[in-house]
């Protein structure tokens, strides 16, 4: 049974000039290197299911976005937030983690 967990992070410093299809790129790879239980699509091409609640213009900073994604199995979110967090780079920080019942 898979849930999701809804997380809010920063986008500053040299990081506010990352795209978002780099910014999806950069969460997946964070992701699969934390070893975490994440959620893949089915098909012939599989990805996390992971969702960025808006896309924001290149060059502006954020201390409040949002993001969900899927779970295979349950992550305490204090664990989820830990483990991605040492494989972010510095101006993406994880600041609150919530399971999303939606």
């Amino acid at each position: 049974m898979g849930y999701k967990l809804a997380f809010i992070y920063t986008k500053k410093d040299k990081m506010k000039y990352i795209s978002h299809l780099d910014l999806m790129r950069l969460f997946m790879r964070a992701l699969r290197r934390a070893g975490l239980p994440i959620k893949y699509s089915e098909g012939f091409s599989p990805h996390p299911k992971l969702s960025i609640k808006r896309a924001l213009k290149l060059g502006i900073e954020s201390e409040s976005e949002q993001a969900s994604i899927a779970m295979e199995d349950f992550v305490e979110p204090d664990d989820f937030k830990e483990k991605l967090a040492k494989q972010l780079p510095k101006g993406i920080e994880i600041k609150d983690v919530k399971r999303d019942f939606n």
